[in-house]
């Protein structure tokens, strides 16, 4: 896919563009946003990316148009099952809810920006290197394994006391008073940081960690940087609305980390065949193709894709209702 760089660059202006109206459309005032609110927009961000899915299945061919839809819903459910970890962050800092939306929005601007640069590093790694397929399918495997074992525990209410965090309260002084949406305040005559900043810091340094897992599973079904980048921001981008829209079902979606790790445990093993498929390592067949090693097709993937949060919806919805109607025994 040739993209050129007038092209990059409209659409990363498209993007900041995006965000800037979100910001002063409905963030720069602080609210509570409504149900309906968070729908409407949460629908028309859906509605761009399919919009812009289309957009590149007619331009560039339908197989890279799958391959965007694929790497969109992939993002979109990783993003999704992410919210469990904001929920925990906003609840540990106490954040207000009018003032959720602004921490919301600047944790996905934070997101936008480090995973280009995952992007841009995997993108240079996988042209110089051909065995990166193989770590990065290892890599997902594990992280679906770990994550299909550890979800059977509590959440870590440790989340968003991570060491950015703690240095900053040591090395900067706070307070531990919200000032309405104030980043810094003064207090007897000294410039301290409020707890807004503190959360903001604890959301974005967070999203490193996300990174380490949506950007190898984005590489696992399309090797196009553009589409990488593009499928990332559109599953950013009406993320805060997503958060106030499904804040009510999170805690219904109880086998939604299950079927993710399904998902990425998918797209590991078909790295590791597209490894094999391509492979030049010395040790792995003297450096040569392993000719039994299939290539799984695009269509395949997004079939398994939807399919597999289609089962983990419906069967989390099913439980939790079933629970709902089971009487609590007391003695």
């Amino acid at each position: 896919m040739d993209v050129s760089l007038p092209v990059w660059i409209l659409t990363g202006v498209v993007i900041v563009g995006l965000i800037v109206f979100d910001f002063f459309a409905h963030v720069r005032t602080p609210h509570e946003p409504t149900f309906r609110e968070s729908a409407w927009w949460s629908a028309v961000y859906i509605a761009l990316a399919v919009v812009f899915g289309i957009g590149v299945g007619i331009a560039a061919g339908w197989d890279l148009g799958t391959e965007y839809f694929a790497g969109y819903v992939t993002e979109k459910s990783l993003s999704v099952d992410n919210l469990f970890v904001f929920l925990i962050i906003m609840t540990r800092f106490a954040v207000p809810r009018a003032y959720q939306q602004k921490v919301l929005l600047v944790g996905v601007a934070i997101a936008l920006v480090l995973r280009t640069v995952f992007i841009l590093v995997g993108a240079a790694a996988i042209e110089q290197w051909s065995w990166v397929f193989y770590v990065f399918g290892a890599y997902l495997v594990y992280t679906g394994w770990s994550l299909a074992r550890d979800h059977a525990t509590e959440p870590d209410e440790n989340a968003g006391n991570g060491l950015l965090v703690r240095w900053v309260r040591r090395a900067l002084p706070t307070t531990d008073q919200y000032h309405g949406d104030r980043l810094s305040v003064r207090v007897d005559g000294r410039r301290v940081l409020t707890p807004m900043l503190l959360v903001m810091v604890a959301i974005g340094s967070t999203d490193i960690l996300f990174a380490l897992d949506s950007i190898p599973a984005i590489y696992g079904l399309t090797e196009e940087p553009y589409i990488v980048f593009t499928a990332n921001a559109f599953a950013l981008l009406g993320l805060r609305q997503l958060y106030f829209l499904i804040g009510g079902l999170l805690e219904r979606l109880v086998y939604l980390s299950q079927g993710l790790a399904v998902i990425l445990g998918f797209i590991g093993i078909k790295l590791v065949l597209h490894a094999l498929h391509t492979n030049e390592v010395a040790f792995i067949n003297g450096g040569e193709h392993v000719e039994w090693a299939p290539e799984i097709p695009i269509w395949l993937s997004l079939t398994v894709i939807l399919g597999t949060l289609a089962v983990a919806t419906v069967a989390s919805l099913v439980k939790t209702r079933r629970d709902d109607k089971t009487p609590v025994l007391t003695d």
